[in-house]
């Protein structure tokens, strides 16, 4: 069996390595890190590349800051065309647990197609937001779940294991969105195709290290997206 884990990065020298050992210390049979550097003028490409000489680490470097949904799709790219049986969506930043990864890897073993580290389920927690930022997060989700008629609760949320089949059923690869607009029309395409999703509840601690790639673009393009595949036909 491959389990490949996405890490998209940029700017992320404080985090990378540090987040490597916690992974592969869960001695994961069949596990797989590949990380996907938009050029991070900080150096994490290099700091990747030497991680690749010793541990199961693969890169693909990119030419700049493009996205995370292109830096995704790139990724499901590769590791489709290299035989994954699941893939994981991460971030860099410790808000995704290493630790949960084995509860979401169960869950899609059990037959989800896409098991979600939902912080708005039971048991579920976000630590260190402000009460602005709760407000527009449970408001985004909110209005999408009414508009797209969504099941699932997180429908945001970026830490994510995906069966590579579910990948290939949903053509990911016409996707044009970036950042929360894709995790959204991922979700929506998974529900509308009859796939079967699952959240596992999580606790999100906010950064420690690093900057947010949050930006006001991103939340546009958010609200655009939710519209325009309310009328769109898949």
């Amino acid at each position: 069996m491959k389990i490949y884990v996405i890490i998209p990065t940029y700017n992320e020298k404080e985090n990378i390595e540090r987040l490597a050992q916690e992974i592969f210390g869960l001695k994961i049979e069949g596990l797989k890190l590949l990380i996907v550097d938009d050029n991070s003028p900080d150096g994490t490409g290099e700091i990747a590349d030497r991680m690749s000489q010793s541990l199961p680490v693969e890169v693909l470097h990119r030419q700049g800051k493009q996205g995370l949904g292109s830096a995704y799709r790139a990724g499901f790219k590769y590791c489709l065309e290299n035989k994954a049986d699941f893939v994981f969506e991460m971030d860099a930043d410790f808000s995704h647990q290493p630790k949960d990864i084995p509860r979401l890897l169960a869950a899609a073993k059990s037959g989800a197609d896409l098991a979600i580290g939902s912080r708005k389920v039971k048991g579920g927690q976000i630590i260190g937001w402000n009460l602005w930022r709760h407000f527009c997060s449970d408001g985004a989700m909110l209005a999408s779940r009414i508009i797209l008629g969504i099941k699932i609760h997180d429908v945001t949320a970026g830490f994510r294991c995906f069966r590579a089949a579910a990948l290939e059923k949903i053509k990911f690869n016409e996707l044009t969105s970036n950042g929360y607009a894709f995790q959204i029309e991922m979700v929506f395409r998974l529900e509308k195709a009859g796939m079967r999703v699952t959240e596992v509840p999580v606790v999100f601690p906010d950064r420690e290290r690093g900057s947010s790639k949050l930006n006001k673009k991103d939340i546009i393009e958010f609200f655009k997206k939710v519209v325009s595949l309310r009328f769109r036909k898949l």
